[in-house]
């Protein structure tokens, strides 16, 4: 403070905050250095250890800024005095410039106006990725339990081949997740995410196994709280 004072009105604030800033991290990091330097038991002493060496880094970090400052102020000084240049082209590059060569005729320019003169098109906002069509489970599982029952066993991969959407794919791999619980299908993967292989043992009875109506239900609505 006394070094300070003793400037006067010489230094001005960035100057002053600078020098605060080491003086007090210097302060700091000779203060810690008091701590005696043999095995440390107590966790105080080792917490003021790791503030000692995270003082010295900090005072390091400050260094390093410094100096890279400095530099970018040399660098910017440097490059102050370019300028570029803003003459023309001399004449023997001028003449190396290729002549200008207009292959569309006056058809051509026409089919251009036209397409110009046209009116654009009113923007449009497409719904369809907003509204997605229900897909049922329940019917889903009569097409999979035929085509088992056709088929004897067959991969989860051909079973889908026919489906042009994902929601379609999703409601048949919930109707035979319905099946395995039925014990009407047995699922066999020998590897993992590798081919699914799906084999029928619902036997050759008429009746279709029990597919529930689970994910075919609209979500109920909560009931409101009567008034007293």
């Amino acid at each position: 403070m006394a070094h300070i004072r003793a400037m006067g009105p010489d230094w001005d604030l960035d100057q002053t905050t600078e020098f605060l800033v080491v003086a007090a991290t210097l302060l700091d990091l000779k203060a810690a250095r008091l701590l005696p330097t043999a095995e440390v038991e107590d966790e105080a002493d080792l917490a003021l250890l790791e503030a000692r060496d995270l003082l010295f880094a900090r005072l390091l970090q400050y260094r390093a800024y410094k100096q890279i400052a400095d530099i970018f102020t040399q660098r910017l000084d440097d490059e102050a005095r370019r300028y570029p240049r803003t003459v023309g082209l001399e004449p023997h590059h001028a003449e190396l410039l290729p002549e200008v060569v207009i292959s569309i005729g006056p058809e051509g320019f026409a089919k251009l106006a036209v397409k110009a003169m046209q009116p654009k098109a009113k923007p449009q906002v497409y719904i369809d990725h907003i509204h997605a069509p229900l897909v049922s489970v329940q019917e889903q599982a009569r097409i999979v339990v035929a085509r088992l029952r056709d088929l004897g066993e067959a991969s989860f991969r051909a079973l889908v081949e026919d489906t042009d959407d994902t929601l379609t794919v999703v409601a048949r791999f919930l109707a035979l997740l319905e099946l395995y619980r039925e014990k009407a299908v047995a699922l066999e993967q020998e590897a993992a995410l590798g081919e699914l292989l799906v084999r029928w043992t619902g036997g050759d009875e008429e009746a279709a196994p029990m597919v529930t109506d689970e994910f075919d239900r609209p979500p109920e609505q909560p009931k409101e709280e009567k008034k007293a």
